[in-house]
This record gives C-alpha cells, sequence and structure tokens, in this order.
C-alpha cells in the first residue's frame, strides 16, 4: 500500500493538495477523510471540487443530509458519516448508489469504515498547528500514486 505524508502550512497549500488529488485520483475513487472537528476535512473537499470546476461557495459540509453533490468536469458525491451510528446504516442507506460517481469523498469515514470498498483511498489529517496540516494519503495506486512528487 502507498503512504504519502503532506504538510500543509496554509489554506492555499491544501488547496494544491486538492488539486493533485482532482488531477490523479481515477473516476470510481472512493476518498475516506479522516480527522478532528475542524481539521480541514470539508477545506480539502472544497480544494478538490474547485479543481473539477465547482464554485467553492457551492461546497458545504453535507453534516445534516448525508450526501451533496457536486457537477463540474466530474461528479462528486460528498458524504459525511458523522451522524451515522455505523457501517450497516450507511448500508442501509444504500451505499452502493452512493458510490456511483465519478468521485466519492465521505468525510468521518472511520464510522462506516465496514462498508467502504476495499480499494478505497485514506486520507487522515493532523491539526499541527493554526492553520498548518498534516495529510496522510494510503491507498493511491499507479499514476495517482505520485501525488506531490
Amino acid at each position: 500500500m502507498s503512504v504519502q505524508v503532506f504538510e500543509s502550512a496554509s489554506e492555499q497549500d491544501t488547496d494544491r493538495i486538492g488539486a493533485e488529488l482532482a488531477a490523479r485520483l481515477p473516476d470510481g475513487a472512493v476518498v475516506a477523510l479522516n480527522g478532528t472537528l475542524g481539521a480541514g476535512k470539508t477545506r480539502l473537499v472544497q480544494a478538490i471540487a474547485v479543481a473539477c470546476g465547482v464554485p467553492r461557495e457551492e461546497v458545504v459540509s453535507p453534516t445534516f443530509v448525508l450526501c451533496q453533490q457536486y457537477v463540474g468536469t466530474r461528479t462528486i458525491n460528498h458524504l459525511d458519516a458523522y451522524r451515522l451510528k455505523d457501517a450497516a446504516e450507511f448500508r442501509e442507506l444504500g451505499a452502493d448508489e452512493l458510490f456511483a460517481a465519478d468521485l466519492t469523498i465521505i468525510e468521518w469515514a472511520d464510522k462506516i469504515a465496514a462498508a467502504l470498498p476495499e480499494d478505497h483511498v485514506q486520507i487522515n489529517i493532523e491539526v499541527t498547528g493554526p492553520t498548518s496540516r498534516r495529510f496522510t494519503i494510503r491507498g493511491l495506486r499507479g499514476p495517482a500514486a505520485s501525488i506531490g512528487s
């Protein structure tokens, strides 16, 4: 499994990481985001979506609606598992249909880890300072694995 770590000193660095992910993730990719409240999960989704032609202001946390869908150069399903109790509840909501987008990005994915497809990308975001973050990306394969190089 490929593991890469990126240090972000600012929101602009996070935007760069998001743009690289948008360019390198293959269609059908499922991205599992994990991190504490305020770590920057939604900010990373915004960066990916903007790189796909979606206006930043359209990208909002789907905590209370479970799924937001954005359409730009790619269709992105943006999910939030924060309010779900477990993977079984997620499956009952039709996980297979939710994964049927060019990109599916799930915030708080650790809550539904058992429902994730085996071949997914996991991104853990750690707060390392007031504006800095550490992104640990696992599971990228092939050309996608060269993010940041």
